[in-house]
């Protein structure tokens, strides 16, 4: 790809983002989505391979029917209301739009069906994009409004992404997708707590980023695509095979890492809300998802493949890692003893 295509398509990234985490207007945040679809697209694309194409052109269709829909709902409440503001937003017809707006553009549970599918045709350094800096701004109008959408309907989307997402990863032998129903699980646990801790979900998302971008990079480094060829990465990299399973244990939420931090403080907050049943069935639903992180450790770490595997051994090679991934790590399994100071700001 053209460096300055490419430099122009992260500027736009930025640019949109910005626009619309920083903007108190419908009108403003709808054309900062617009733009960081429009920025992303060259970027799933560039490949020219069938796969990213048909990730591109399914991206682009949901992406736009959910920028319509939010468009249709800030402006059926400003017929309603006469308000533009974003944190006005209280005619229910419109709620109910900006739900299904939000949850098409996060990959929720039942407008999930596209993630997956636009992963698998991307580059590892895309996936990462698409898992993390393009759902801020959908996470951020979702923080704006959160007093304004329906408690119920929140809830059974989040439990059953949740459900789905640590269901559909127990099967799948490719590390994006894996990666992919793992993001619309942490989505769903995101979710559950908008209404009553706004918050929180900030802080769910930004350690999810963390353990995400620490998973992704370090994937990328070992070019490992399949389950196939990570049981076999380790002979490259087995000093980086063994911090990548530290984050994946982390990503699942064993308690002493930081990934741990979130789910506690979300279940705490659904006891204090007096919804123990809702808090119980979230935390056993995370074992689906412990299932297949535990297998993703275990493959990159101790298994050798069988010797049907028609796949060659890797020398081990002394190449240089990306330099964000050592503090990324150290961060992603090392954070949890901040959680006091955590819990005062909340």
């Amino acid at each position: 790809m053209n460096p300055y295509a490419k430099l122009i398509s992260v500027l736009s990234l930025l640019l949109g983002s910005t626009i619309t985490i920083s903007s108190n207007h419908w009108v403003m945040a709808w054309t900062g989505l617009e733009i960081n679809t429009l920025a992303i697209i060259p970027l799933i694309s560039k490949s020219h391979h069938p796969r990213a194409i048909e990730a591109t052109i399914k991206y682009f269709l949901v992406q736009a029917t959910a920028s319509a829909l939010l468009l249709f709902s800030s402006m059926s409440n400003a017929w309603a209301t006469g308000q533009w503001d974003i944190t006005q937003l209280t005619h229910p017809t419109s709620s109910l739009l900006l739900t299904i707006a939000i949850a098409m553009k996060l990959g929720l549970v039942p407008f999930h069906f596209w993630f997956p599918e636009v992963l698998q045709g991307s580059s590892m350094t895309t996936a990462l994009l698409l898992s993390t800096v393009l759902k801020f701004p959908p996470i951020t109008i979702l923080f704006l409004s959160s007093h304004s959408l329906n408690p119920t309907l929140l809830t059974s989307m989040a439990i059953t992404s949740t459900a789905l997402g640590g269901w559909m990863g127990l099967n799948q032998t490719q590390i994006r997708k894996i990666l992919a129903f793992s993001s619309i699980s942490h989505m769903g646990w995101m979710t559950i707590i908008t209404i009553y801790n706004p918050n929180l979900t900030l802080l769910t998302f930004y350690l999810y980023t963390l353990m995400t971008a620490t998973v992704f990079l370090t994937l990328n480094t070992t070019k490992a695509l399949k389950l196939v060829t990570m049981m076999t990465s380790w002979t490259k990299t087995p000093m980086l095979n063994a911090t990548l399973m530290m984050a994946l244990l982390s990503l699942a939420g064993l308690p002493p890492l930081t990934g741990f931090l979130p789910k506690w403080l979300i279940i705490q907050e659904l006891t204090k809300q007096e919804m123990t049943t809702t808090a119980t069935i979230m935390a056993m639903l995370s074992l689906l998802g412990l299932f297949f992180y535990l297998r993703l450790a275990y493959y990159s770490t101790i298994t050798l493949p069988p010797n049907t595997v028609n796949h060659m051994k890797q020398w081990y090679v002394d190449k240089t890692t990306h330099s964000l991934i050592p503090p990324l790590t150290s961060l992603a399994t090392l954070l949890l003893p901040l959680s006091p100071m955590i819990l005062t700001t909340l």
